[in-house]
């Protein structure tokens, strides 16, 4: 494990945002879904590819308060373009588990 500063962890934006639409992504080479996570006011609405359909619905996805890395740039993903990493951790069988905010806490916080 390598340790870093905490203003190295500082310049990691890991913010709150609940999803606001899925779609199926038949073009993705593994089984993911498009999704789109509202950030709040200044941040907005950020757009992402998702491998979660092992674990989620389309329908268990809508409206799930969420944790996002939203400073890692844009990636192209079979044509869409990825601009959050949604963060999970996976299960025994590889498959994500999300990770996701227990209480109701505003779309964009920053985790601290």
């Amino acid at each position: 494990m390598k340790t870093i500063t905490y203003e190295e962890f500082a310049q990691v934006e890991l913010r709150s945002g609940t999803i606001i639409k899925v779609e199926e992504f038949p073009r993705a080479k593994k089984p993911a879904y498009k999704v789109w996570a509202d950030f709040g006011p200044e941040i907005g609405v950020l757009q992402t590819s998702a491998q979660v359909t092992v674990h989620y619905t389309i329908e268990k996805l809508q409206g799930m308060k969420i944790i996002g890395c939203i400073n890692l740039g844009e990636k192209n993903i079979a044509g869409f373009v990825s601009q959050f990493l949604l963060l999970g951790f996976s299960d025994d069988n590889g498959a994500i588990c999300l990770a996701t905010v227990e209480r109701e806490v505003a779309n964009g916080q920053k985790m601290h």
